[in-house]
C-alpha cells in the first residue's frame, strides 16, 4: 500500500488559537484553516465561537463576523454574496461550496470546519492560488472565433434551438469547486484541464456562431488534456450552480469520436 505524507512545512502543526464570542447566546463553533507564509509558521486550525443570533444565516456571514469582530487578519475572498462571482469558494465540512450560498444551519449541529479548496497552493488562510487554473482557462481561447465576416451592421444570429444548446454551460462561474473535487485533476493538473475548463471548452464547441470547431477539437485531442476524465461525477455533485461538467466532457469525447467515422 502506498503511503503519502505532506511536506513538513505543509503539515497542520501550528499552535491553535481560540476566539471567543463577545456574548453567550446561540453559539456556533467554527474550525478555520490558517496559514500565513510570511510568518514562517506551519498551518494551524483556529477556533471561533459565533453568536448566531447576531449573525447572518450563511457561512460567509460568519466569516465576515470573525474578521470584523475577532481576528482582522483572517483572509478570504468574497464579492457578490449572491452565488454569482465564485470568489468565496472553499471547502466546508469536507465539501467544496460557495460560502455565500451555504447555510450555517445546513452544516449540521457540530463544529463547522472550513479549509481552502483542496489541491491548490494556498496564498494565505482561505485564499487559494488560481494562477494555473486561469492559465488553463486562457488556453482554450474562451471567446467567439470566426472566419467569415459578420453581416454589415448585424449581429451573428442564433435560433432559439441553437441558443438552448448553451444552457447548462454558460452559467459556469469559474469557482473551481468542481476541478478541485476531481481526483483526476489532483493527480494530473499539470496536463489535465479539469471539469471546469472542459465545460467551458464545450460551451464554445456547442456555440453555433463559432467557426473554429475543428481547431478547438485538435487542441483537446490529447491523452491528458481531455481523456483523464473517468466520470467519477464529483464535479456534478459539488457544482454550486447545478451544472454537469461530466456530461459536457462526454459530449466533447463524442465529437472527437465522430470525427474519426
Amino acid at each position: 500500500m502506498a503511503t503519502f505524507t505532506l511536506p513538513k512545512n505543509s503539515r497542520i502543526t501550528g499552535e491553535s488559537r481560540t476566539h471567543a464570542a463577545e456574548t453567550t447566546g446561540n453559539l456556533k463553533q467554527f474550525k478555520v484553516y490558517r496559514y500565513d507564509p510570511d510568518s514562517g509558521e506551519n498551518p494551524r486550525y483556529d477556533h471561533f465561537s459565533i453568536d448566531l443570533d447576531s449573525c447572518g444565516p450563511m457561512v460567509l456571514d460568519a466569516l465576515i463576523k470573525m474578521k470584523n469582530e475577532q481576528d482582522a487578519s483572517l483572509t478570504f475572498r468574497r464579492s457578490c454574496r449572491e452565488g454569482i462571482c465564485g470568489s468565496c469558494s472553499m471547502n466546508i465540512n469536507g465539501r467544496n461550496a460557495l460560502a455565500c450560498t451555504t447555510s450555517i444551519e445546513d452544516c449540521g449541529a457540530g463544529e463547522v470546519r472550513i479549509t481552502p479548496l483542496p489541491h491548490m497552493a494556498v496564498v494565505k488562510d482561505l485564499v487559494p492560488d488560481f494562477t494555473h487554473f486561469y492559465a488553463q482557462y486562457a488556453s482554450i481561447r474562451p471567446w467567439l472565433q470566426t472566419v467569415t465576416p459578420a453581416p454589415a451592421g448585424k449581429e451573428r444570429l442564433q435560433s432559439p434551438e441553437q441558443r438552448a444548446q448553451l444552457d447548462g454551460l454558460y452559467e459556469c462561474i469559474l469557482c473551481a469547486c468542481c476541478s478541485t473535487a476531481c481526483p483526476s485533476y489532483w493527480w494530473n493538473s499539470d496536463r489535465f484541464l479539469g471539469p471546469a475548463i472542459l465545460l467551458q471548452a464545450y460551451r464554445w464547441l456547442a456555440d453555433s456562431r463559432d467557426e473554429m470547431t475543428g481547431e478547438r477539437l485538435d487542441e483537446l485531442e490529447d491523452p491528458f488534456r481531455l481523456y483523464r476524465c473517468h466520470t467519477i461525477m464529483n464535479c456534478a455533485n459539488v457544482c454550486p450552480k447545478g451544472l454537469n461538467p461530466a456530461k459536457a466532457i462526454a459530449e466533447i469525447k463524442k465529437m472527437e469520436a465522430e470525427r474519426l467515422v
